[in-house]
């Protein structure tokens, strides 16, 4: 199982920049500015993560990262 900072440096390594996955803000820019993702509306930033996963695999990443402790 990878460590939460593996999966950071992976998630980093996916934008080409430094992030907190943690801030909805930041991870909503990066994926706008740098995949041209847009996040639909949802309740919360995970649903929002969720309903696209699909679309890259930092998506996944990043929901992977903001579950673990």
């Amino acid at each position: 199982m990878a460590t939460r900072a593996f999966t950071l440096q992976r998630i980093c390594n996916f934008a080409g920049r430094t992030f907190d996955p943690d801030s909805d803000e930041q991870v909503n820019q990066v994926l706008r500015d740098k995949f041209n993702i847009s996040l639909p509306q949802r309740r919360t930033m995970n649903d929002a993560l969720a309903a696209v996963s699909s679309d890259h695999d930092i998506i996944v990443l990043i929901l992977q990262y903001r579950t673990m402790a």
